[in-house]
């Protein structure tokens, strides 16, 4: 997909080879660990995240879905996972993450990132600044044509009822009767058995 990312977080991924399963491709299940990276980088090693101590207790993930688009092949170009935040909550950031190689999508997920209180572990409000700097990142939708051509529209004839080829009733078979005639067997003489011609 040609697309213009607007206030996206970009991170640059290597595949790995140990992440190829028996069917040649990447692991569905290690997917996900691209996922948490681009998350951990965004939250916790972006400079400006650094630089205001945001989330100084880390995040917690409370929910991942995720669309599967194609198969992924371990090759010597990075991935880009892509980061974008959908939505800001009290406590969380509803983040959608695309797995891309090129113009190629592979994955979407969105994922829910809440932020944590570290007396009690649990979710706590998000603070000012950070809010701040997920804002940077929201409005993140692809602005884009996909770089396929559209397709062509086909008409169909519409078939109706009336335009349908109708079956004949079927009329029951009329048993004709059945004429016996005697059979001579050979070498007992006048024939007794009876037989259906």
């Amino acid at each position: 997909m040609t697309a213009a990312w607007r206030n996206a977080h970009v991170l640059r991924c290597p595949t790995r080879w140990s992440d190829v399963d028996e069917n040649g491709h990447i692991n569905n299940a290690r997917l996900v660990g691209y996922i948490q990276e681009g998350i951990y980088d965004l939250f916790r090693h972006h400079a400006q995240a650094v630089q205001d101590s945001l989330f100084p207790a880390g995040f917690l993930i409370a929910r991942h879905e995720i669309d599967y688009l194609a198969q992924l092949h371990h090759e010597p170009e990075p991935l880009q996972v892509r980061l974008t935040v959908e939505r800001l909550g009290n406590s969380s950031a509803h983040v959608r993450v695309d797995v891309c190689r090129d113009h190629d999508r592979y994955m979407t997920a969105r994922t829910v990132v809440v932020a944590r209180d570290r007396a009690s572990g649990r979710s706590r409000k998000l603070s000012q600044p950070e809010r701040r700097f997920l804002s940077d990142y929201l409005s993140a939708r692809p602005v884009a044509v996909p770089s396929v051509p559209a397709p062509v529209a086909v008409t169909v004839p519409r078939i109706t009822p009336k335009a349908m080829p109708q079956r004949r009733p079927v009329r029951p078979a009329v048993r004709q009767p059945v004429a016996l005639h005697k059979i001579p067997q050979p070498g007992r003489g006048p024939g007794r058995s009876l037989c259906r011609v």
